[in-house]
């Protein structure tokens, strides 16, 4: 009995149960239809607008410049940078802009120091040894090296150089600026023209007078025997050739 009462039971439950299931079909679908009363115009005023001209120059400082151009390093950039490296290592420096600053320091330096050195040798090269301008109150002729004497033979004082070569015993090198002294005589009175590349026989061809060429050619071989003669100089030979030139220098 109590199993014909539980069938019973079951049965109505799956009946209930199939009675509010609904199909796919039964479920009808819910439509929205648009017209054209539903749709809004936009009545408002649109403001046309435009760029100024040249717009793009207002921002052309470097805070408008977001991508910086690297600047390609030459070779003395890499030297200096080599250098603060070399500085870095050696003194134990604290960063490369300790480094750098200490490069620019040196450099600075060095070219202060090149600059006094020039502006050093150009005051000294228009200076005599002593420490005199070239320029001075008592004269008007510059004061020559002896070094440059052959290349300067219209501002030399001969007779002085002579005398201080006679005090210290260079013979040779006295008759060598009796020889200059001529030249510069014969240039001043126009009978030669001095030129540091001529010779003996190229003034020898410019002299007109037949005397005076003679006298030249003989002073002309003392010369070149006494100042390119590879032989001890006597006395008698210089005294010789002194007077020789003495004598042709009063004479112009």
């Amino acid at each position: 009995m109590n199993k014909i009462l539980y069938i019973i039971f079951l049965l109505s439950c799956l009946n209930s149960f199939s009675q509010d299931t609904l199909t796919y079909d039964e479920v009808a679908e819910e439509k929205i239809i648009f017209t054209e009363k539903d749709i809004k115009i936009d009545s408002s005023t649109i403001e046309t607008r435009s760029f100024e001209e040249n717009f793009k120059d207002n921002y052309q400082d470097s805070e408008y410049i977001y991508e910086q151009a690297v600047k390609e390093s030459n070779w003395w950039d890499r030297f200096k940078k080599w250098l603060a490296d070399f500085f870095k290592n050696l003194f134990n420096l604290s960063s490369d802009t300790v480094s750098g600053k200490v490069v620019d320091i040196l450099i600075k330096s060095l070219a202060v120091i090149l600059i006094v050195f020039v502006i050093y040798l150009i005051v000294k090269s228009i200076m005599n040894g002593e420490g005199q301008w070239i320029f001075g109150k008592s004269s008007d002729k510059k004061v020559i090296h002896y070094e440059d004497i052959e290349k300067n033979i219209h501002l030399v004082d001969f007779e002085k150089l002579i005398k201080e070569t006679l005090k210290s015993g260079e013979q040779r090198l006295s008759i060598r600026y009796y020889y200059l002294w001529l030249l510069k005589k014969m240039s001043d009175k126009n009978m030669i023209e001095w030129d540091i590349e001529k010779t003996n026989s190229d003034y020898l061809y410019e002299l007109k007078e037949p005397i005076f060429k003679s006298d030249f050619e003989y002073v002309s071989y003392l010369y070149n025997y006494i100042w390119y003669g590879e032989f001890e100089l006597d006395e008698s030979t210089f005294e010789k050739a002194k007077s020789a030139f003495e004598k042709i220098i009063k004479s112009i």
